[in-house]
């Protein structure tokens, strides 16, 4: 028995470091399962298949701000550290894919700063979940955030006020494509509220099910309004084939 991360260092001829990275990142599966613990012990005959992680593309881009399309299995921090001149407005789950913003300049910053803070920013996902869903819902609970865990929970005292409205878009057996459109965007806001409601995100290993083999979290940040600015990153082609397959 050996620790995953060292058995994938030595079955793909890279670092430790990496290896543990790509595990961490979701880009490792198992059996058809995501690795979710690089210090896992397991067999040394283990075989892991690798999902490889698809490049940033800008989308927009202006005098003040730049919009672009974050890949699933990216940091939003590790995708800053590519536009050093830049300055990141928002952030998604590395899980997540879409619209990641970023200004180009401090005078936009603080616009765009307190247009966020203010809840005057348009925030559309397109999430695909386990369940059955046919009508407009919205869900209103409060969400702390343990920082520690970086997990999430409904709590009615300690919470952060959080509302999500969820329009069902299309149904197919038994999952469904829905728009979400959020405004406080707290830490895993969209994943903790359709959990809660019984509509897990398909591939979300923190709040879903155990059983979900989803090579990824089905959940895109699609279309972003920030004052006089709109943008929409197309939704990726795993999500738009998983309902059709």
């Amino acid at each position: 028995m050996q620790k995953a991360y060292k058995l994938l260092s030595i079955q793909e001829g890279i670092s430790n470091n990496t290896a543990k990275k790509m595990i961490d990142k979701g880009l490792v599966s198992v059996g058809g399962r995501i690795l979710t613990l690089a210090r896992r012990e397991m067999r040394e005959d283990t075989t892991f298949k690798i999902l490889q992680m698809q490049s940033e593309s800008i989308l927009d881009e202006n005098k003040d701000i730049v919009c672009i399309d974050k890949p699933a299995f990216m940091d939003s921090y590790e995708l800053a550290r590519k536009y050093p001149k830049l300055i990141l407005l928002n952030r998604l789950d590395t899980p997540t894919s879409g619209i990641i913003l970023f200004a180009k300049n401090e005078e936009f910053r603080a616009k765009a700063i307190k247009e966020f803070k203010n809840l005057r920013v348009y925030k559309e996902y397109g999430a695909i979940v386990s369940g059955r869903i046919s009508e407009e819902m919205q869900i209103n609970m409060p969400i702390f955030t343990n920082k520690k865990q970086a997990k999430s929970i409904i709590d009615a005292k300690k919470g952060k006020e959080a509302n999500t409205i969820v329009y069902p878009f299309m149904i197919d057996k038994n999952h469904s494509f829905v728009k979400v459109v959020i405004k406080q965007g707290l830490t895993h806001q969209i994943r903790l509220h359709l959990s809660y409601k019984g509509l897990a995100i398909m591939g979300d290993r923190l709040y879903g099910k155990n059983n979900d083999k989803t090579p990824r979290l089905m959940l895109h940040s699609h279309k972003y309004k920030i004052l006089d600015y709109s943008f929409t990153s197309p939704y990726p082609k795993e999500m738009l084939n998983f309902l059709n397959n």
